[in-house]
């Protein structure tokens, strides 16, 4: 057996471990670099393995792994526009891309036009010798690649001579393997990213569980949350269709984030109103709940008080919104039709907070919370009376937080 020879059964046994991959629940990085570790350890001689992999994804489009010899790995998402950055065009994937391309490879050891490209000039001085580069599409050629859909992997190695053609055969039948334990996972995490991005991530998890049937769901004790932009009719009616959609964006971020930022769940977005939950658990319990959608309301005043100046300076009109919090008993779960089904929270907890939000308008108050939100922080809360709620037989009293937090 030659020096460059690999053992049939290792190749084998990386096959078999790729295949196993591909009905596990892994992820894109964990697959690659676990790929990279036993090709290293069957005598392919890597010195750095790198993959590159479309991702749908709110706020990223593309993500990469990059596996160095010693264990060393780097995981990087790039969102929207980094296709124009000086970086990208000057990798070597990018004119592999832009030629249609599926395979390339550079001797390192000899002068060549690689050097026009700055990674490849930053590893032959780090001793690389070979840079091999394999495309394999998801699918059918051409339609993969306007959907810029399948993988990329480029491999390096400092082996006098390059990789020998027996290393670029394992690399070559491998990469099949690869592709399909990588396509699996990129599916499963692209599911995720989708439900967790349309339904929050808690309902996503649900969801991916298998809670998919009409009537699926549980009872569960919240911290509920429910906000509205003020004026929104006006604003629609006056401004152009892109510049109220921006203008929602703003606000979204502003009070949507702050839940997220604070542990909670937005449920759904209602209009232009956000209906969120603070699950209540073993460990948060009912005050720690409480006590981050307080945080959650004063990091969106905050948040709110910068966009508005901002507007301000630009003679833009500012945005107000009012909020209700609540605590209360709501059933979470799918309601709908057999073929259109929502996952959200239904109960008397959910119109009473929708009815406590209506009444910081008549209260000029911009967030009013009920007493029984109340009670779990003890804070110097200003009374606002009883009230009677739209659809709700009893009476309760309200609160409004102490000082008067812009909303």
């Amino acid at each position: 057996m030659s020096e460059s020879r690999v053992s049939e059964g290792r190749v084998q046994a990386i096959s078999d471990w790729l295949m196993a991959q591909a009905l596990a629940e892994v992820r894109i990085e964990s697959v690659f670099t676990g790929f990279c570790e036993r090709l290293e350890t069957a005598t392919v001689p890597l010195l750095r393995g790198h993959l590159a992999v479309r991702a749908l994804h709110p706020l990223f489009t593309s993500m990469t792994t990059t596996w160095l010899r010693g264990g060393k790995i780097s995981v990087d998402r790039f969102g929207p526009g980094s296709d124009g950055s000086a970086q990208w065009r000057q990798s070597p994937l990018f004119d592999m891309l832009e030629s249609r391309v599926r395979t390339v490879r550079h001797n390192l050891e000899v002068a060549g036009d690689w050097s026009r490209y700055p990674l490849l000039v930053e590893l032959q001085e780090t001793g690389a010798t070979d840079y091999f580069v394999l495309m394999t599409p998801f699918g059918d050629e051409v339609t993969a690649h306007e959907r810029m859909d399948g993988i990329m992997c480029s491999w390096v190695t400092d082996r006098p001579g390059g990789f020998s053609a027996e290393h670029v055969r394992v690399l070559r039948r491998l990469q099949f393997r690869l592709a399909v334990a990588i396509k699996v996972a990129k599916r499963e995490q692209t599911a995720a990213n989708v439900v967790a991005a349309y339904l929050g991530a808690d309902a996503g998890a649900r969801v991916l569980e298998g809670r998919i049937h009409r009537g699926d769901g549980d009872f569960v004790h919240v911290v509920l949350w429910y906000c509205d932009l003020r004026g929104s009719t006006e604003l629609a009616d006056r401004l152009p269709a892109t510049r109220f959609l921006a203008l929602l964006d703003s606000y979204f971020e502003c009070t949507a984030g702050a839940v997220v930022a604070y542990g909670g769940d937005v449920v759904g977005f209602v209009g232009d109103a956000v209906l969120a939950m603070f699950p209540i658990g073993e460990a948060t319990g009912a005050v720690g709940a409480a006590r981050k959608a307080l945080a959650a309301m004063r990091d969106a005043a905050e948040k709110m008080a910068a966009v508005n100046r901002e507007r301000s300076a630009l003679g833009e009109p500012t945005l107000h919104y009012g909020l209700g919090l609540h605590v209360g008993r709501v059933l979470y779960g799918n309601i709908g039709i057999p073929t259109r089904i929502d996952f959200t929270v239904i109960g008397r907890a959910v119109n009473e907070v929708v009815r406590l939000e209506a009444l910081t308008k008549d209260l000029e108050e911009p967030v009013v919370v009920s007493s029984a939100f109340a009670e779990l922080v003890p804070l110097a809360w200003r009374s606002c009376g009883r009230h009677g709620l739209r659809g709700v037989s009893d009476e309760i009293e309200v609160y409004a937080p102490p000082g008067n937090p812009s909303a």
